[in-house]
C-alpha cells in the first residue's frame, strides 16, 4: 500500500495540473470501490473548480470551489493519470499504462494555462475509496491523526511524550497512525536503521525518566524526515502496483534494509547481515549488529 512518499508524489503530480481547473464532466463507470461512491458525487463536482491539491497522512484532499473536500485513498492498486499527458520530470505517480477497464471515474477538465483534458482515476482491484465532506475535518479517516513527520510539530519531544510508558515495541509504535500519520512498513524500517534502533525494543525505554527523549530518540525524529524526503525526491518505492510515470519510483534501490534480508548492512565499518523477523503479521528488516537498544 502507497506510504506518505508515493501520495505526496502523487499529490505533486497533480497539482500544477489540476488546481486552477473546472470540472466540466464527470463519467462514472461503476457504482462503487471499496465502498460505493458518495451520493450525489456527480452533481456536486461538475461545474466547481479546484482550488487545492493537499494530502494529509495517506489520504489525498482536493479542495472544491463550493467549498467542498473530496477525498481520495488511493488503497493498493489505485491511480490519478491524464489521458492527454504524462508527467516528463519528478514528481511521479501511478503508471498510466493501466487497461480501460479498470478506468472507474473519469473527469472532463478545463485549465486557464494547460486547456482540455480528462483526469481519470483506475484502480484494479478496487480497494481505493472516494468520498466528498462539506467540511473535512468532520471526517473519520481524519480524526485522531498524529503530526504530520514533514511538520513543525513533529519533534523528538513530540515522540517522547508519546512514547511514555508505551510497552509496545518501537516500530509498532511509529506504525500507529495516532502518534505519527502517515507512516508505513518501509519507511519505519528504513528510518529505525538510521537512528541504529533495534525495532523490538518498547517504544518507553527511549524516554528518560524525566520525560526527555534520549539521544536515540532525537536520531530517530532526525531519520524519520531524511528518510521521507530522499523517497520524495526521488518519486517514492516501486514496491508491485506503485510506478511513476515513466514505469517506476526508485528510491527501492536505496534500500538499507527493507527488503534486503541477507545482504550485507550498509552502515559504513559494519559487519552486520540485514535479517528479517515478522512483527504483527508484517516482515520487519533490520541489522541486529548496529540497531541496538538505547
Amino acid at each position: 500500500m502507497p506510504e506518505l512518499p508515493e501520495v505526496e508524489t502523487v499529490r505533486r503530480g497533480l497539482e500544477p495540473w489540476l488546481t486552477g481547473a473546472t470540472i466540466k464532466k464527470v463519467q462514472l463507470n461503476r457504482k462503487d470501490l471499496r465502498f460505493p461512491f458518495p451520493e450525489g458525487l456527480v452533481e456536486a463536482l461538475e461545474g466547481q473548480r479546484v482550488e487545492h491539491v493537499g494530502r494529509r497522512a495517506k489520504y489525498l484532499l482536493m479542495t472544491l470551489s463550493s467549498g467542498k473536500t473530496l477525498l481520495s485513498h488511493l488503497g493498493m492498486t489505485g491511480s490519478w493519470r491524464f489521458a492527454e499527458h504524462g508527467i516528463d520530470k519528478p514528481p511521479r505517480y501511478y503508471e498510466p499504462g493501466t487497461e480501460p477497464k479498470h478506468d472507474h471515474m473519469i473527469w472532463s477538465l478545463s485549465h486557464p494555462t494547460h486547456g482540455q483534458s480528462h483526469l481519470i482515476y483506475a484502480d484494479p482491484r478496487r480497494f481505493g475509496f472516494i468520498d466528498l465532506y462539506d467540511d473535512i475535518e468532520s471526517a473519520p479517516y481524519l480524526a485522531g491523526l498524529g503530526p504530520e513527520p514533514l511538520g513543525n510539530e513533529f519533534s523528538a519531544q513530540m515522540l517522547a511524550d508519546a512514547f511514555s510508558g508505551k510497552k509496545s515495541p518501537i516500530k509498532a509504535a511509529l506504525l500507529d497512525q495516532r502518534v505519527v500519520a502517515g507512516l508505513g512498513n518501509i519507511y519505519v524500517a528504513e528510518a529505525l536503521h538510521r537512528a541504529h534502533i533495534l525495532p523490538t525494543v518498547e517504544a518507553r525505554t527511549l524516554v528518560r525518566a524525566d520525560g526527555r527523549p534520549k539521544k536515540a530518540l532525537d536520531l530517530l525524529a532526525a531519520a524519520v524526515p531524511e528518510v521521507l524526503i530522499a523517497a520524495i525526491e526521488v518519486g517514492g518505492s516501486t514496491i508491485r502496483d506503485f510506478r511513476s510515470v515513466e514505469g517506476a519510483g526508485y528510491f527501492q534501490h536505496s534500500f538499507a534494509v527493507y527488503d534486503r534480508e541477507g545482504d550485507p548492512c550498509p552502515t559504513p565499518l559494519c559487519t552486520g547481515v540485514v535479517k528479517r523477523i515478522v512483527q504483527s503479521g508484517r516482515s520487519t528488516f533490520y541489522c541486529p549488529k548496529c540497531q541496538k537498544r538505547p
